[in-house]
């Protein structure tokens, strides 16, 4: 590989997805292959890209069923793109909308694409079943068997109770403790009242539904299964009614509730990144470029508390290879995968004691709240794992261009102890 050429700028020119939508709602009868071609379609739609043939089109899901081997490719195959555009898939939890546009920067700034598409999309409703342990070895010592006795062997091995199916659970294997759980101990270690967490989550929503009021979210979406708008804003929720909410995960003395948690979701986003040439050749406006990004993972098995605050170290990482401090933005969007998981990040970024904790000598500093997910974000949006880091993605990007310059921090939390900052700047 030739090392001599300078790195490109990597623009985001594009982005689409489709309304967020709880669990159970309206989209429950479709699929991640489904939701992923609806958000790609409106892509090509909105960018008329009928006939490209793209670099690459990335992205993944963090559930997947069995039939959804190389689903990035079959969501291709869905769309006006050119059918040789090639595509793979990616995943890492909840990072892994921001890690498929990682994935495609580096290959347009490397010159290895011109252009390509990052996405990603879970669905929560539309779940795979796993076969009890049991019967899925003794179905598998079936298909082994050579003779008519040992087939009926295996066969008589099988009990009534193992016929009942097993739905993929939302926690950590090594734990055995889901997010919330893990973030209920977060709450407890970094004295995360539940009245804080329930005014940042009022707060998510009220922005959130100023931010559709005032036509922000307008050509950023495409209508799908009769749903035009995140159906988990609550625009009538109040301090009251959330503290009305009963603890979610700790039952005795929890503060994370359903209101002050984001909840499981369906959807799809993806965005559009190609080099500046490429833009300009195709009359399509750099909205913003994908400049730095840090990937980092943290101890979590020992220290229960620190599951979702990898960021920490992602993002002292980040800001020293780019030369800049944590107040030097004009945005920052931080998914809120809780209320609690965001205000212990803020935190600990402000205090030299809490960031000594993690082996750095400096605080971070604090943030002006101003400038703080603006539009709202997770708790207001809802969270389909893969499909978050499009989301951000293009609200920064959206931000950044109405701007007309700027700066803007990323931060994304994920299970198994991981986390991905971004800047982006125009």
């Amino acid at each position: 590989m030739n090392n001599e050429k300078p790195a490109r700028k990597v623009a985001i020119i594009g982005y689409n997805r489709i309304p967020f939508a709880h669990q159970n709602t309206n989209y429950t009868e479709v699929g991640n292959i489904d939701m992923m071609s609806a958000a790609l379609n409106g892509l090509v739609e909105r960018y008329s890209l009928q006939g490209q043939l793209l670099g690459e089109v990335a992205g993944g899901a963090v559930i997947k069923h069995t039939r959804e081997v190389n689903m990035m490719r079959e969501c291709v195959m869905n769309t006006a793109l050119d059918p040789a555009t090639a595509a793979c898939d990616i995943q890492q939890a909840c990072n892994t909308g921001v890690e498929a546009a990682i994935y495609i920067a580096n290959k347009i700034a490397l010159g290895q694409i011109e252009v390509g598409i990052a996405g990603g999309v879970d669905s929560a409703s539309n779940v795979p079943l796993v076969l009890d342990e049991h019967l899925r070895t003794t179905l598998l010592a079936l298909r082994r068997a050579k003779t008519v006795g040992e087939t009926i062997k295996q066969f008589l091995k099988i009990r009534f109770k193992d016929l009942h199916p097993v739905a993929p659970e939302n926690v950590e294997p090594r734990t055995g403790l889901s997010m919330g759980g893990h973030t209920e101990i977060t709450a407890k270690y970094y004295g995360i009242t539940r009245e804080d967490q329930d005014k940042y989550a009022l707060e998510s929503h009220q922005k959130m539904a100023r931010a559709y009021d005032a036509g922000f979210f307008n050509g950023m979406l495409t209508s799908y299964m009769g749903l035009d708008h995140d159906n988990n804003l609550r625009r009538d929720t109040s301090l009251e009614k959330l503290a009305q909410l009963k603890p979610a995960f700790d039952k005795q003395n929890g503060t994370l509730t359903a209101g002050n948690s984001s909840p499981l979701t369906d959807g799809a986003s993806c965005v559009l990144l190609a080099s500046e040439d490429w833009a300009k050749a195709h009359n399509l406006p750099v909205l913003a470029y994908i400049t730095f990004a840090e990937v980092a993972a943290i101890e979590y098995v020992q220290n229960r508390h620190n599951l979702l605050l990898s960021p920490v170290y992602a993002a002292d990482r980040m800001l020293k290879k780019a030369g800049f401090t944590l107040q030097d933005f004009d945005f920052y969007e931080i998914h809120e995968a809780f209320a609690a998981q965001v205000l212990a990040i803020l935190k600990i970024w402000e205090s030299p004691t809490l960031m000594q904790q993690f082996g750095i000598d400096h605080a971070l500093g604090s943030i002006d709240p101003t400038k703080l997910n603006i539009n709202g974000s997770s708790l207001a949006a809802g969270h389909p794992f893969a499909a978050t880091g499009g989301r951000v993605l293009a609200t920064m990007a959206k931000l950044l261009h109405e701007k007309g310059g700027g700066r803007g921090f990323i931060s994304i939390c994920a299970a198994g102890g991981q986390g991905v900052t971004m800047i982006v700047e125009r």
